[in-house]
């Protein structure tokens, strides 16, 4: 099981369903002994934490709230056996879990690492990002809790601390003033924070700002705490003021991207070699992503919107899926894009407009937008789409149809309106050489002709793009074909003599492997779970229930199935119950047809029909081929078993 309590306290099981903690008294006897780390919490000394004034029946409630907690955490362990979690040991209790189990240990054990070896510190963003809010936020505020929170909000501190000087001893500095800015306000007595700041701003070429903030830092220890600034903060002021090369970083900045020299690049040269580097994937395209929104934030306080338009449309890198990499990011370049699109108004360059627009088309991605902001982006792809063909610019118009094929997604069964746009790509890039959006185009009507079930098509279209990818160096192509080419086998494996079962997962996992280290998070995570449940369902098998694979996303619509291969059948109604619409991405189609397919085993005519009302459009199309990566087997079975259930309705 899993526990996370730098937030609200949370369990789930190996296999993702929430375990139900009960009430906050059951909760806070979990997050007591989850702090004491798995050493032996005494019964009595749970009862003073527990209760300021402990009633009579103290004893008999807590061993109540321990039974009910053990009864959640193992709902299968046979009566009158020992636990295996939540263990009695002498006089008390404690919980048997690994480290990793538990995410206030993870946080701990990661800033004991990065304060033994600097080496460690830069990946502490990982760490940090465990936070969900104040630790055991949702429990009473008892003595105990009140001394752990103060604990663990100090070694959070120091965590931001530790990367940020990693971070900034490896060359990182504009992309930290925003965040350590942020850190100074919040938390001014900090010495430390002081410092970093100064640094990150030195860093980013703002020297005078650096000693204004160290000057800040002296005015505010001397006048509230009558302290003077410690050594470290005077050495650094005097580095500051001789530009000693000791505030130089050593060496590269990011894997990939070559060392800085002594001229800062201005942000239209920044993005341009980002958007050179993206196509490399891995490292650089990490890199690339990152340093493109340090150049919008560089353009942005120029307060040159022409400038910040062109910083911003210039980083025109086709896109192909549907979840951004770092949805985070993928915000803050639709937010710059929109101011800088209401500075130069409605009258502004009819080019910078369509490449603005294009730009919030293509960041606002379906599964990771909402609402009216997933309006704003459709509308945003048809006006860039518009302006560009008005312009006549072949490159602003491939820039512009990424967009319009990104926001395509908004129902099942738009496999043949998507490869209209990927011909226009191909023969658009083909005629005025644009070879990184030729390539896109190949593989959107790859993806089309793969969700129709042309498998022919899709692989001369594939081979088309590694073609164009070999003579162009872009490296991400394969990584892909090798998911279309995994994908093929699955199909065939439920041939008669083809492929089999275990061929076809092998070589799922093999892709996998590769996808691993693209820097393609959004299309990584849960895409191998469900392309092996896929698998499993073209050979009529139960879903696969290792707990080491993780579902991402998809575990929403996959719970309800992996519930039914441990015979768990009311849980798993429960879940189906609880499962929500899909969201307007390649997967929709699979997941619709996993409800309809879990709609129909468990006999839910309601939600069978709501799914075959879904599918139908998507009647000719194969689940999960959208993506050109895996299939479930063709959309008509699942549309089928559901039509059928829902007529039983009643």
């Amino acid at each position: 099981m899993r526990i996370d309590v730098l937030g609200a306290v949370q369990a789930w099981h190996d296999d993702g369903r929430p375990v139900p903690l009960g009430g906050p008294r059951h909760r806070e006897v979990l997050g007591r002994l989850v702090a004491a780390r798995g050493r032996m919490v005494p019964t009595d000394v749970l009862i003073e934490d527990l209760w300021a004034v402990p009633p009579a029946g103290a004893l008999g409630a807590l061993r109540t709230f321990v039974a009910a907690l053990r009864r959640a955490i193992e709902p299968d362990r046979a009566p009158r056996t020992t636990s295996r979690v939540l263990v009695t040991q002498g006089p008390g209790y404690l919980l048997r879990l690994p480290g990793e189990a538990v995410d206030v240990h993870r946080f701990e054990d990661a800033v004991a690492a990065a304060r033994r070896s600097p080496d460690e510190a830069a990946g502490l963003g990982e760490a940090l990002a465990l936070w969900r809010g104040p630790a055991y936020a949702d429990l009473p505020d008892s003595l105990w809790l009140q001394q752990e929170r103060t604990r663990l909000e100090e070694l959070r501190l120091q965590g931001l601390e530790l990367r940020a000087d990693a971070l900034l001893t490896s060359g990182a500095g504009a992309d930290l003033v925003a965040e350590l800015g942020g850190h100074v306000a919040e938390h001014p007595w900090r010495e430390p924070a002081w410092g970093l700041l100064a640094r990150a701003l030195y860093r980013d070429g703002r020297p005078a700002e650096a000693l204004d903030t160290l000057r800040r830092a002296r005015t505010m220890l001397g006048e509230q705490l009558g302290l003077d600034p410690g050594p470290r903060l005077r050495r650094l002021e005097s580095d500051i003021l001789n530009r000693s090369p000791d505030l130089e970083p050593p060496g590269e900045r990011h894997p990939g991207i070559p060392p800085r020299t002594r001229n800062r690049l201005g942000p239209r040269t920044t993005v341009e070699l980002a958007r050179t580097l993206a196509l490399a994937g891995g490292d650089a395209l990490v890199g690339s992503r990152r340093d493109r929104l340090a150049a919008i934030t560089a353009a942005e306080r120029t307060g040159d919107a022409t400038l910040t338009a062109r910083v911003i449309g210039a980083y025109d890198v086709p896109a192909i899926w549907t979840r951004a990499d770092d949805p985070d990011q993928s915000r803050a370049v639709v937010a710059a894009a929109g101011r800088t699109l209401a500075k130069i108004g409605p009258d502004g360059p009819a080019d910078l407009r369509a490449r603005l627009l294009a730009t919030i088309a293509n960041e606002s991605r379906a599964a990771d937008t909402t609402g009216s902001a997933l309006d704003t982006a459709r509308d945003a792809a048809r006006e860039a789409e518009s302006l560009a063909r008005d312009l006549k610019d072949p490159a602003l118009l491939a820039h512009a149809l990424n967009g319009v094929f990104l926001q395509s997604f908004t129902r099942p069964g738009l496999a043949a309106r998507r490869d209209a746009i990927g011909v226009e790509l191909v023969a658009v890039s083909g005629r005025h050489a644009l070879p990184a959006f030729e390539i896109l185009g190949r593989l959107v009507r790859l993806q089309s002709a793969s969700a129709r079930g042309d498998l022919a098509a899709a692989a001369e279209h594939a081979g088309a793009a590694e073609q164009l990818a070999t003579a162009h160096e872009s490296l991400l192509v394969p990584v892909l074909t090798a998911w279309f080419r995994a994908r093929v086998t699955a199909a065939r494996s439920a041939e008669p003599d083809g492929p089999s079962a275990a061929a076809a997962a092998a070589a799922y996992r093999a892709a996998d492997d590769d996808l691993a280290e693209a820097g393609m998070p959004g299309l990584h995570r849960g895409l191998l779970p469900l392309a092996l449940l896929g698998l499993r369902l073209l050979h009529g098998r139960p879903a696969p229930t290792d707990p080491r694979l993780d579902w991402g996303p998809y575990l929403p619509w996959a719970t309800p199935l992996l519930l039914l291969a441990q015979e768990r059948t009311e849980e798993a109604r429960a879940a189906l119950r609880a499962v929500p619409e899909p969201p307007g991405d390649h997967m929709q189609e699979a997941l619709w047809c996993l409800t309809a397919h879990a709609a129909t085993r468990l006999d839910e005519p309601g939600i069978a029909a709501l799914a075959a009302t879904a599918l139908r459009t998507a009647r000719d199309e194969h689940a999960g081929a959208t993506s050109g990566m895996l299939t479930l087997g063709p959309v008509a079975t699942y549309l089928a078993g559901a039509e059928s259930c829902a007529r039983g309705r009643g």
